[in-house]
């Protein structure tokens, strides 16, 4: 992606991810979900440098901040600090081999959509001085690209199909969570946390709630599997 006005953020954030890409091992949960949303970020950039979106700057600050959100949780664990609630069973679990690919990158995406995406869309509204019903069609189409990033990512991390049956812990646990119906919570609770704005107590006690309960789903994604 060639950097241009509306996506020089982008660029910095993507060179953010690659350097996760190049020093993680492999293996490890993180460079999963990182490999995942590498992907998905790329994505957007090249459709916002192709003018995919209505608001190619406001699609472009709102990605940035979506993707500072995943960052600051890196930076905070990298520091020795507890990431927000939605982020810790990922790096608790990080390099349990009991976990499998899929599910750590279920698990990283699940804290991203189902937390931090609310937060973010918030912050890029109070940035640009806009509703969030101003930014719905970018973050439909945000929401397009990782939703078809997801369905890639389970036909590439999922065992074959000789090797599934519908009893399958895997194929339950994988099952059991969609991205979709995270991306609509996360724009519930963003025009939710937008109402709440003169009420930052109230507010913030939306959040600490959001958070702990996206961060038990993510717990529950990473239950260790036998094989």
């Amino acid at each position: 992606m060639q950097p241009t006005g509306a996506t020089v953020g982008v660029a910095r954030v993507l060179a953010r991810m690659r350097t996760l890409d190049a020093t993680l091992p492999p293996r490890d949960g993180v460079a999963v979900f990182n490999r995942v949303y590498l992907q998905a970020t790329e994505e957007v950039g090249r459709q916002i440098g192709a003018g995919g979106f209505r608001d190619a700057g406001a699609a472009a600050e709102l990605d940035v901040r979506f993707a500072l959100r995943y960052l600051g949780a890196v930076d905070a664990v990298t520091a020795g600090l507890r990431p927000p609630a939605c982020w810790r069973p990922l790096f608790q679990l990080r390099c349990h081999p009991g976990v499998k690919p899929l599910q750590f990158a279920l698990a990283g995406i699940n804290a991203h959509i189902g937390h931090d995406l609310a937060l973010a869309l918030v912050d890029t509204c109070r940035a640009l001085g806009c509703e969030p019903a101003a930014l719905e069609a970018d973050f439909d189409r945000v929401g397009q690209v990782l939703t078809g990033l997801e369905e890639r990512v389970r036909e590439r991390l999922m065992p074959g199909p000789d090797l599934l049956d519908i009893a399958d812990p895997l194929t339950h646990l994988a099952g059991a969570w969609s991205l979709e119906a995270a991306r609509d919570g996360a724009w519930t609770a963003a025009r939710a946390l937008w109402s709440l704005r003169g009420l930052p107590e109230v507010a913030e006690e939306f959040v600490q709630r959001l958070d702990a309960g996206v961060g038990l789903a993510g717990r529950i994604l990473l239950t260790p599997l036998r094989g």
